[in-house]
């Protein structure tokens, strides 16, 4: 296992990156955005009650809100779903009508924002702790989707993220290889300041993290936005 700014600390640009662990007796789940365009820069994070929203900061300067705005956190089912885009909903869904995640992700592909092609990522934590990551991604030099996922049992002090982009590039690099294993320890603040200074403070947008105990559904929380000050 390495630490968080072990793994983010040469990474530049991930792009939208989810983590998903276990700490305290609590599940850990964290979201955050990074952007290089006006645009993509001009997000802000809020909370309604157990949902968490991306809002344009200054809508003035909103150029295309396709992409951009939608909701990364929800929980449907007693389940905690995580994602980079609008296939949150497409998760909740699947989850209400009685199918699984898998499911649901099989009938998304990645992003049609050519050359990038931004992969979809998605986390499901279940009320068990359980958690799973995935992404769907283009294949090189096809129009193909390629789908993997991963499913871990909580361990404490233990955490998993995948994000977007390997790295910076032009066109961006998708993720590769496995989720990073890391290690983690204290409350949300904690959590949410140590990534937070983790991420390039150029492109850093919006963080948010929360430590849910699953037996109530009770959850404390912490969140970074650029914008206004942090």
């Amino acid at each position: 296992m390495v630490s968080i700014a072990s793994a983010l600390k040469n990474n530049s640009y991930p792009g939208r990156g989810i983590l998903l662990g276990s700490v305290g007796g609590l599940a850990v789940t964290a979201y955050f955005l990074t952007g290089r365009s006006e645009n993509s820069r001009n997000r802000v994070f809020r909370t309604e009650e157990d949902t968490l929203l991306i809002l344009p900061f200054d809508e003035s300067k909103v150029s295309d809100p396709k992409l951009i705005f939608y909701t990364p956190i929800r929980v449907c089912n007693d389940a905690i779903v995580v994602t980079n885009g609008d296939h949150t909903e497409t998760v909740c869904v699947s989850l209400l009508a009685g199918h699984s995640f898998q499911y649901a992700m099989s009938a998304r592909c990645y992003e049609p924002d050519a050359p990038n092609y931004t992969p979809r990522i998605a986390g499901l934590v279940l009320s068990t702790g359980r958690y799973t990551l995935g992404i769907v991604k283009k294949v090189a030099d096809a129009d193909d989707c390629r789908r993997k996922y991963w499913s871990f049992d909580p361990k404490e002090g233990m955490a998993h993220m995948i994000h977007t982009y390997q790295s910076d590039g032009d066109p961006l690099p998708p993720f590769e290889g496995e989720p990073r294993e890391l290690s983690i320890s204290g409350n949300a603040e904690m959590l949410a300041e140590e990534i937070w200074s983790a991420l390039d403070a150029d492109n850093r947008v919006s963080l948010y993290v929360r430590l849910t105990d699953l037996a109530n559904g009770r959850f404390t929380s912490a969140m970074r936005n650029k914008h206004l000050g942090d």
